[in-house]
């Protein structure tokens, strides 16, 4: 590699298991080509440091790192873009990653790397995107989970015009009144309004959309996707009343409607 030469940075997906009971086969949801990529990378920007320790630790034991993980640099994203947000239109889309991308202007590759899933993808990172972009480094996506799309494809809802959300607001009364917003929008655009929620609320989530509703209103939760108890219901919510008692409501979960 020349002097005058960038590194690149790679958008590595995580599995899906962050914070369940047992942790799958990492080489069940990402493909040995995405991990020998990771084991080379020596500089990454993550959400959050331990987790990708943990994660990098899981690499190792399938292809080991090119580097002992205490020489790696592991840079966090600042929690402010956790909280607010680091994508376009967002609170925190002021946030300037370009400093985090030092090393891929100096000629070494980065891995960008979330808690679960592929980052930048209902997850923090877009603002570090966008300044590779700006920097004029290459952009490189690798192959491995993401659970929106999962329980898209999973869903049977309309996977041509879609919309994620993110997350629904706490408070009882605003969060009725959003609910009902997303069907409206969804009966007049046909569009799938998908959401998520932290797992110890799914049942209090799933209850309130069951309550606000209207019974044809197409309701899809997916759960645990890529776990061995994955499990995906879709159907109308008035067959949502009649029985649902036996999902494993507490895994991560992703949620959808359709009017």
């Amino acid at each position: 590699m020349t002097a005058t030469q960038k590194g690149r940075l790679f958008l590595v997906p995580a599995p899906l298991d962050f914070g369940c009971d047992v942790q799958q086969n990492i080489t069940d949801s990402l493909p040995m080509a995405t991990l020998q990529t990771a084991a080379n990378i020596q500089h990454w920007v993550c959400e959050n440091a331990k987790t990708t320790r943990a994660f990098l630790k899981r690499v190792n034991d399938i292809c080991p790192l090119s580097q002992p993980l205490q020489s790696l640099s592991i840079q966090e994203l600042p929690r402010e873009v956790h909280k607010k947000g680091d994508h376009a239109g967002s609170l925190g889309e002021g946030f300037d990653a370009k400093p985090l991308l030092q090393s891929a202007k100096a000629g070494s590759d980065i891995g960008l790397i979330s808690e679960a899933g592929m980052p930048a993808i209902a997850d923090p990172g877009s603002s570090v995107v966008r300044a590779a972009h700006t920097l004029g480094i290459d952009v490189i996506p690798l192959v491995g989970p993401i659970s929106l799309m999962l329980a898209l494809a999973a869903s049977g809802l309309n996977g041509q015009n879609f919309a994620f959300i993110g997350y629904l607001p706490q408070d009882a009364e605003p969060r009725s009144k959003r609910i009902k917003e997303l069907e409206t929008l969804s009966r007049q655009t046909h569009q799938t309004q998908l959401f998520i929620e932290t797992p110890y609320r799914n049942a209090a989530l799933l209850k309130v959309l069951l309550q606000n509703l209207n019974p044809q209103t197409h309701l899809s939760l997916s759960l645990g996707l890529t776990l061995n108890e994955a499990t995906t219901c879709s159907k109308k919510v008035a067959l949502w009343r009649q029985n649902h008692a036996e999902l494993p409501i507490s895994l991560p979960a992703v949620f959808g409607i359709l009017a």
